[in-house]
C-alpha cells in the first residue's frame, strides 16, 4: 500500500536514522513489535524500561512510514467531541477516555525530555475556530462539557476571536496543555532510546506469518525467524499480518509546509489551529518558522500517483492558509498525500486479540494517533505483565468495532 506520495517536509529537516549494528539475536524475545513508527517506538521503549528482550520489526527503514507524513499536532481533543462521545458511550468512559488523552500529554513531555533537542516537543494551546455560524453551539456545548470536567479551556466570541487573531470567525474553543512536536525526529530519539536500553532494531524486515509453538510465538519474516513470548502490531494504517479490523476507514489526506517565514506576530502564541467543519482544516507553526497546513480529506484509501493532483491541493491549502493569514506571503516547500485511518465509533484499537493469545494491536487510528500510540503503549505494558487496567475496557478489541 502506497500510504504517502509527494515532497514530504520532516525528511528534508530531520537527518536519517541508522540503527546500531547487533552483536546477536536472543534466541528468544520477551516481545516483537511489529512496526517501527510513533506506536511502535513507544511501546518498545515501555518494554525495555520493563527490563523486556524487544526486538522492533520495520518493512521499511524506521519512521519512513506514517510517521514522516504526520503533521505533528497534538491534542488532548479529539475527531469526536466529549460531548458527542458521552452521547455515544456514557459519561463515565468518555470523560475517562479524554483525561487518558490529557494525561498522555504529559507523558509525551516526558519521553521527549529524554530526547536531545527533545524531538521540537513545545506546548502549545489549541484553537478549534467555529467554520460556519451554525457551528457556535457545538463549540459551546463543547466549552460546557469540557469545564464541567475539569479540562483546561476557555471559549471566544467573535469579538474576542478578532482581537486575537487576524482573521474573523463566529467564536472558538481554546484548549490549554497541547503540543506540537517534529514526529520523525521524536521517533528517531525514542528508538535511539531503545536501543541504549538493550532493544534490537530490525530495518526492513517483513512478517509474513505467525505460528503458535509450545513456548510462544513464531514470526516468520524476511529475515528469518525470531521467537518470542509476544507479538504487537503497531502497522499504523496498513494491513495487519494477522487479524482483520472491523469498521475501520482508511482514507487520504493532504498537507503542505511553507518556505520559513520571518515572523507572525499575528499568529497568537503559536497555537495549533483547526476547524469545526468536516473534513477539517489543519495548521501550526514549526521550529524553523515554517507553517504546515493539512486538510482536504478525501473517502480513498491510497495516497494518488498525481504529481498534478497533490500539487493542485497543495495550492487550495495554501489558499486557505493565505485568507486566514492575509498579511503574510507563503510560498510552498514541501507538498503531499498521505493515507490515515479512521475507527467507526472514532477510538483506537489497542488490546490482545479475543481469540489469539499473546497478539496483541495498538493501532491509533483517528486525528490524535501520537496520543493515542502514549496511552496505549502503557496500556499494553499492564496488559502483558497481566496488571489489571480498567482503562483497556474503553478500547479493548472485543467491541462492535474492533479486530477479529
Amino acid at each position: 500500500m502506497h500510504i504517502h506520495n509527494g515532497n514530504l517536509y520532516w525528511p528534508q529537516t530531520t537527518p536519517p536514522f541508522e540503527p546500531q549494528p547487533i552483536p546477536e539475536r536472543f534466541e528468544h524475545y520477551d516481545a516483537v513489535v511489529v512496526g517501527g513508527g510513533m506506536s511502535g517506538s513507544l511501546t518498545a521503549y515501555q518494554l525495555v524500561k520493563d527490563g523486556k528482550k524487544v526486538a522492533v520489526l520495520d518493512k521499511r527503514q524506521f519512521g519512513t512510514g506514517s510517521t514522516s507524513a504526520n503533521t505533528g499536532l497534538l491534542q488532548y481533543s479529539n475527531d469526536i467531541m466529549l460531548f458527542e462521545l458521552i452521547d455515544q458511550i456514557g459519561e463515565s468512559e468518555a470523560v475517562r477516555f479524554y483525561k487518558m488523552c490529557l494525561e498522555a500529554m504529559d507523558q509525551l513531555e516526558e519521553v521527549a525530555s529524554t530526547i536531545p533537542g527533545n524531538g521540537d516537543f513545545i506546548r502549545r494551546p489549541s484553537i478549534c475556530y467555529a467554520s460556519v455560524e451554525e457551528d457556535v453551539a457545538k463549540l459551546q456545548k463543547e466549552f460546557a462539557a469540557l469545564t464541567q470536567h475539569g479540562f483546561p479551556c476557555e471559549y471566544w466570541d467573535k469579538t474576542e476571536v478578532e482581537r486575537h487573531l487576524p482573521f474573523s470567525k463566529p467564536a472558538a474553543l481554546i484548549t490549554h496543555g497541547d503540543a506540537e512536536v517534529n514526529p520523525l525526529k521524536f521517533v528517531q530519539g525514542v528508538l535511539t532510546n531503545v536501543e541504549e536500553l538493550g532493544g534490537h532494531l530490525f530495518p526492513y524486515t517483513e512478517v509474513t506469518d505467525v505460528f503458535e509453538t509450545p513456548d510462544g510465538l513464531d514470526v516468520r519474516t524476511s529475515n528469518g525467524t525470531f521467537l518470542t513470548s509476544t507479538i504487537i502490531y503497531t502497522t499504523g494504517y496498513e494491513t495487519v499480518p494477522v487479524g482483520k479490523r472491523i469498521g475501520a476507514d482508511i482514507n487520504r489526506s493532504y498537507a503542505i509546509a511553507t518556505k520559513p517565514v520571518e515572523s507572525i506576530p499575528e499568529w497568537y502564541e503559536r497555537a495549533l489551529i483547526w476547524e469545526t467543519k468536516r473534513p477539517y482544516l489543519y495548521l501550526r507553526l514549526t521550529e524553523e518558522n515554517a507553517v504546515v497546513v493539512g486538510g482536504l480529506d478525501e473517502d480513498k484509501p491510497e495516497a494518488p500517483f498525481s504529481d498534478e493532483l497533490i500539487e493542485e491541493r497543495g495550492e487550495r491549502l495554501l489558499e486557505a492558509l493565505s485568507e486566514l493569514f492575509p498579511n503574510q506571503k507563503f510560498e510552498i516547500n514541501a507538498c503531499y498525500a498521505a493515507s490515515f485511518g479512521e475507527s467507526i465509533d472514532n477510538l483506537p484499537f489497542i488490546g490482545e486479540h479475543p481469540t489469539k493469545a499473546n497478539h496483541y494491536y495498538l493501532l491509533g487510528y483517528g486525528g490524535n494517533g501520537t496520543v493515542y500510540s502514549m496511552l496505549g503503549s502503557g496500556l499494553l505494558l499492564d496488559l502483558i505483565n497481566g496488571k489489571p487496567n480498567a482503562d483497556a475496557e474503553i478500547v479493548q478489541l472485543e467491541r462492535k468495532y474492533g479486530v477479529r
